[in-house]
């Protein structure tokens, strides 16, 4: 029986996206010397992404426009001016460089490479981001041509969490949903929605917060190998 391909998600999974992203907004704010910011600007932040970054993932929005929308959430918590679509731009302009700057892998990745290739387990990466900073992102991490193919949403036309993404992300693969396993941090996307298209799947917990009756859950991506042979059907 061939061994499964392991299917990995990128942001939260092998890139420290909250981390990046918390050092990008110290960064940031420190240039715009906003006259004041809200005790939580991380948790304001991830929560302008989380409100808006589906209506790119289902075609009512850009790319550009969801950058947008969250702006407008979040500067006037910073006191700072909304302005038009080309000085929200300009602004995002600004963040991305600090975001870009702050690109981390998270520690584990390189022991959690170690162990996939000695068990003889291929990988790839399929997420959601577009294809170009997707791809700079393993550039800059160091895992471009270590992890195996990227697959995005944006090449595939169609986004997690619609199961059909890993439908066609397998068939790119040539590989059958049930010898591929998809790893990732976020429940809904990388494991129902994988499992909903026939693939095994493994939960990587990596703040601890469930959900607890996860059957193939882990918090970190060290002994994945195990756990990608134990993770059971889809």
């Amino acid at each position: 029986m061939a061994h499964p391909l392991v299917l990995l998600d990128l942001d939260g999974t092998l890139l420290d996206h909250r981390g990046s992203v918390d050092r990008a907004l110290r960064a940031w704010t420190a240039r715009l010397a906003p006259p004041r910011a809200p005790a939580d600007l991380l948790g304001a932040w991830l929560a302008a992404e989380r409100r808006h970054l589906p209506a790119w993932r289902d075609g009512t929005a850009s790319f550009a426009e969801q950058r947008r929308r969250r702006l407008r959430d979040v500067l006037p918590l910073l006191g700072l001016p909304v302005g038009d679509d080309a000085d929200l731009d300009a602004v995002f302009a600004g963040y991305l460089e600090a975001y870009e700057a702050a690109w981390t892998a998270f520690d584990d990745v390189e022991d959690a490479l170690a162990e996939l290739a000695g068990a003889g387990l291929a990988t790839a990466v399929l997420t959601n981001g577009v294809e170009e900073q997707q791809r700079a992102k393993l550039a800059r991490l160091g895992l471009a041509g270590r992890v195996g193919p990227l697959l995005t949403a944006e090449t595939l036309g169609v986004a997690k969490p619609d199961p059909r993404v890993f439908t066609l992300a397998c068939e790119r693969l040539g590989r059958p949903p049930a010898q591929v396993v998809s790893v990732g941090d976020d429940h809904a996307l990388d494991v129902v929605a994988a499992r909903a298209a026939g693939l095994r799947a493994v939960h990587l917990d990596r703040r601890d917060e469930g959900p607890a009756g996860e059957r193939a859950r882990t918090t970190t991506l060290r002994g994945l190998a195990a756990l990608v042979r134990d993770a059971g059907p889809a």
